[in-house]
């Protein structure tokens, strides 16, 4: 038996060998998608994904440190807030304590004023040296004079030189 050409190739076995071709092209696709998500790509094509997305990542860092940012502002405008309230706070108790201190220390001149010299001497020597000198400036002249003079000669001493620098301009602080 001999087979020829027109019988193997008739229209039918044609048309079923079309089909098998186009039944595998989509096999040839699938491998095509395992190639690519395998990691078997070009550098180019990796190249080419990375020019196409930079501006898109770049826009994307640009935002999440924006946002990074204003929770810090809002963290350093909190703390700020917090800060000048405390602040507030001290120079209130601070204005309240130089005021009861003010007023004691006037009071504490007024005791002394109405104390005798010889009475008033031996309390303001026991005294800070400079607590002394600061009430004893503050009483009237005469007043001083004759508290010091009931006073140790040594402690006498020690006050009227605190007195004489507080008054020397050239050794006394400036307040301000």
């Amino acid at each position: 038996m001999t087979v020829t050409a027109s019988k193997i190739f008739t229209p039918k076995r044609a048309l079923l060998a079309l089909f098998v071709v186009a039944g595998a092209l989509p096999s040839a696709r699938a491998q095509e998608q395992v190639r690519v998500t395998t990691g078997e790509t070009s550098g180019q094509e990796i190249q080419q994904y990375c020019t196409n997305i930079i501006d898109q990542a770049r826009d994307q860092r640009y935002l999440m440190q924006k946002q990074d940012l204003e929770k810090l502002q809002q963290d350093i405008d909190a703390r700020v807030a917090t800060l000048e309230a405390r602040k507030a706070e001290y120079e209130d108790w601070l204005k309240r304590r130089n005021d009861f201190l003010q007023q004691a220390e006037a009071n504490l001149v007024n005791v002394y004023k109405t104390m005798k010299p010889d009475a008033a001497a031996p309390q303001l020597q026991e005294l800070n040296p400079g607590i002394a000198a600061a009430i004893i400036m503050k009483l009237p002249a005469r007043q001083s004079g004759l508290i010091l003079s009931e006073m140790d000669a040594k402690k006498a001493a020690t006050v009227a030189s605190i007195m004489a620098s507080a008054t020397d301009k050239n050794t006394s602080r400036d307040p301000s």
